[in-house]
């Protein structure tokens, strides 16, 4: 990489937290009557409005090691791991992507799909804004973007479909309908291949989670890890997680079927 390449790699880093910080507030406000766009920050305990020098991405955090400056009160630790993760997409995506229309293009996809695992995770629902504006994306991606073949088109419906089913036959208990419109997204996204690659990285992640959770519930039996088998893990981080290896790492355990399919 030269040195217009480092610059350019900084500046995508910066623009990743930047995003992760506004990602946060969006993850605090959404959904509450709250604009995400009009009114200062404050701190949750104390009310202070929060200066420049409060805001600044990770540095802000370390700076005031993880305390309000003026109540001292704990600041989530999500703050700076948002930050983190989205200035760490952003320079993935710059890695791989070199043409600026594409690198805006997945910068939105993967700040959206940041948010909405920021967001099940607070509050165990996929929002549907962020969900249709995937859809969006991602369909309009298979039908526009690229080639368009059946293949293509049908990915985001086949691989979606066994969500569907889950929460058609448990009405919503065993998966979310949300679930499914995301995987929806991300079919159409990945395509066939890759997509069966990221559900089934998803399926194993959250099993295994689910398996360690589960045992450290018995081994230490306190209030905060009581996880029975019947208790809910939030599916679209790992629908993401799948997502993210298969996108940045190219996996893809299917890749004689892709050959098929091309």
């Amino acid at each position: 990489m030269d040195g217009q390449g480092v610059v350019f790699a900084i500046g995508a880093v910066l623009l990743g937290a930047i995003a992760g910080s506004f990602l946060n507030v969006l993850s605090f406000r959404f959904g509450t009557g709250r604009s995400v766009i009009y009114g200062r920050s404050h701190c949750m305990r104390c009310g202070h409005v929060l200066t420049f020098f409060d805001l600044i991405p990770v540095f802000s955090y370390l700076a005031l090691a993880g305390r309000c400056r003026y109540c001292s009160s704990a600041i989530s630790l999500q703050y700076p791991l948002v930050e983190i993760s989205a200035a760490l997409l952003s320079l993935g995506i710059y890695l791989l992507v070199f043409n600026p229309y594409w690198f805006c293009y997945w910068f939105i996809v993967w700040m959206t799909l940041l948010f909405i695992v920021v967001y099940d995770l607070r509050h165990a629902i996929i929002p549907r804004a962020p969900s249709l504006l995937l859809v969006i994306l991602g369909f309009g991606r298979a039908l526009f973007l690229l080639p368009a073949s059946p293949h293509t088109l049908l990915a985001g419906v086949v691989l979606a479909l066994p969500l569907f089913l889950l929460s058609f036959v448990s009405k919503g208990q065993w998966m979310g309908w949300g679930d499914g419109i995301l995987e929806l997204s991300l079919g159409w996204l990945l395509g066939f291949s890759l997509g069966l690659t990221a559900l089934m990285l998803a399926f194993w992640s959250g099993a295994g989670i689910g398996i360690v959770l589960l045992f450290a519930s018995r081994r230490w039996k306190t209030k905060a890890s009581r996880f029975t088998m019947k208790s809910e893990i939030p599916f679209a981080p790992f629908l993401v997680l799948g997502a993210a290896i298969v996108y940045f790492l190219h996996v893809d355990l299917f890749f004689s079927l892709s050959s098929l399919l091309s």
